[in-house]
């Protein structure tokens, strides 16, 4: 049985993981690493690319000054999250705002430690990254359509530090990365449907406060249209194997999704379409193993 001190410390630690999100972390650093080992760095052998020490360094940076922005945006957003997500927001608040300020300058500190051992425009790199983060969650966030933007962006830039380190340039990694953008860009536009209250009364100018839900819905309508030019492209100009089967799927989600957008009238039911973007996002990340088989194995 835990005694009060230790149940008390799990309980902050639990808070900490949830102002992190540190299950979105464990995801995006699997991503990084599938990322570099089938698509960036697909004629090296696994095991090199797994033991590199330069990337295993690049996705520490990349999960601690991730981890250092969700503590950043959720400082911003405090008052925001009491009301659009009051059981999550309870729970984070057990650990004081001081507190999560240290944290950040601790992580943002070890993200540029880790980046120096790798290369100076490493360090530069995700100087930059930090910056764009804290200047997100400041400024751009409360604006439309430019907040929508430069969170899709900040969300692939931890897939560009891997990029630039292996300086493959094959048009097929933009393609994925085209459809990647499009997919984040929806679930950022329907994230803010779902929380059109909080944004409200603290004067956000999201998307569908400043042009309406109606206006929302058409693009969000227009984006998941634009994802079948890269998908059309994956599927019939590039080979990546048994990953078709997963953009065949992802069509599929994305009608259901349009069909449910155009129904949608309250917070419930933009967040079944959320989770549905979350399920394509998600698959996505494991799906990459599926681009060729027989290379997979003969590269282990």
């Amino acid at each position: 049985m835990l005694n009060r001190r230790q149940k008390h410390i799990l309980l902050k630690f639990f808070s900490m993981f949830s102002v992190v999100r540190g299950y979105n972390i464990l995801v995006i650093v699997i991503a990084q690493y599938l990322t570099a080992n089938y698509i960036l760095a697909h004629d090296l052998p696994v095991r090199q690319v797994l033991l590199d020490i330069n990337l295993f360094l690049l996705v520490l940076a990349s999960a601690a000054t991730i981890a250092g922005g969700y503590i950043i945006n959720n400082f911003y957003d405090s008052e925001k999250d009491l009301i659009n997500k009051p059981i999550k927001s309870k729970l984070d608040k057990l650990v004081s705002q001081n507190t999560k300020l240290s944290f950040y300058f601790v992580l943002n500190f070890l993200a540029v430690v880790f980046a120096s051992y790798v290369a100076f425009n490493a360090v530069l790199f995700f100087a930059c990254y930090i910056f764009a983060i804290w200047l997100y969650s400041h400024k751009l966030k409360k604006l439309p359509i430019v907040g929508n933007l430069v969170s899709a962006i900040l969300t692939i830039l931890p897939f560009f530090a891997i990029f630039m380190y292996y300086k493959n340039y094959e048009t097929v990694i933009f393609v994925h990365a085209t459809f990647l953008f499009l997919i984040i860009s929806m679930r950022e536009l329907t994230k803010d449907l779902e929380n059109i209250k909080g944004d409200l009364l603290q004067d956000y100018h999201t998307i569908p406060i400043v042009y309406g839900e109606k206006a929302s819905k058409i693009m969000l309508t227009l984006l998941s249209g634009l994802t079948l030019v890269p998908t059309y492209l994956l599927l019939y100009k590039y080979k990546i194997g048994y990953m078709d089967f997963y953009f065949y799927v992802s069509i599929f989600l994305l009608v259901i999704f349009v069909v449910i957008l155009w129904y949608s009238k309250d917070k419930l039911h933009y967040l079944i379409l959320h989770n549905i973007l979350k399920i394509i996002l998600l698959t996505g990340v494991f799906s990459i193993l599926l681009i060729d088989v027989s290379v997979i194995l003969n590269r282990i």
